[in-house]
């Protein structure tokens, strides 16, 4: 069966990580950011977009399931897709394809997607056009798919994972060699934080606001020159306020600095 992989939702957003993973590696930081800027405009909650990629990632990350469990929960994710307007959906589509062609250009659409057939197969199983005997097939396999165990699965993609995160994290730290243990575990979390829509970035970033809040307060309170406290300390209030605003580079880079600050005021302590 033809495939429009330009509407199917999931594929643009795998497309779209991919691409930023590959610039990112290959240095490339004003093509990776505008496809973090895309990814953010056009797939944040609320869109429409976000709303359909939920109902793939219903399927694409249900293992070990009885089969019986696994044809209810896909009937109940298709009848959750029956209610995403289509016409919306398509103007949405069509808005994030036509950026991705202005700013990163047509061979993002040439990005090597592992799972397509499977995103091809949710697709079809969403499109009210397709056939009966078209959907009733993907269904089966699908169904297949949400059955099938975990552990088979990541014992074929081990390898092949283990390798491409060896070579990503080589040319990263060759790129930033120079930077903090700290630092480097930042920037790989930032990189690689659509993957779990943040969730891991949110989760590091609390536990090290709490720890360079504590450092800095200490160095305030030793013997520092009173400049230096005074600047230390807004410093500090400024983290104090760091999650109520959305997370951009230039607080990502005010966060770096910080940790270089702490590192410098432990030495010199």
């Amino acid at each position: 069966m033809k495939h429009n992989k330009k509407r199917n939702t999931a594929f643009i957003y795998e497309a779209l990580v991919k691409e930023v993973t590959k610039s990112t590696v290959s240095n490339k930081h004003r093509r990776s950011a505008a496809a973090v800027g895309i990814l953010k405009k056009h797939f944040a909650k609320g869109t429409t977009l976000y709303t359909e990629m939920q109902l793939y990632n219903t399927i694409l990350e249900t293992r070990n399931i009885q089969p019986a469990v696994a044809e209810r929960l896909l009937q109940e994710t298709k009848a959750a897709r029956s209610n995403v307007n289509d016409k919306i959906l398509f103007a949405a589509q069509s808005q994030v394809i036509a950026a991705i062609n202005k700013s990163l250009g047509q061979h993002v659409w040439s990005n090597f997607v592992p799972n397509f057939k499977t995103l091809a197969s949710i697709s079809s199983i969403f499109n009210k056009r397709s056939s009966v005997k078209q959907k009733v097939l993907f269904e089966q396999a699908l169904v297949d798919h949400m059955s099938q165990k975990s552990s088979a699965t990541h014992r074929n993609l081990k390898s092949i994972d283990n390798l491409t995160y060896r070579s990503f994290i080589k040319k990263f730290n060759d790129k930033y060699g120079d930077l903090l243990r700290e630092q480097k575990e930042l920037l790989n979390l930032y990189v690689t934080s659509f993957a779990d829509d943040g969730f891991e970035l949110r989760l590091y970033l609390n536990e090290e606001i709490y720890r360079l809040k504590g450092l800095l307060s200490e160095a305030a309170e030793a013997e520092l020159e009173p400049l230096i406290s005074q600047k230390v300390n807004k410093v500090v209030e400024y983290l104090d306020g760091f999650r109520k605003h959305e997370l951009t580079e230039a607080r990502l880079n005010k966060v770096l600095q910080t940790q270089e600050l702490v590192q410098e005021l432990t030495l010199n302590a």
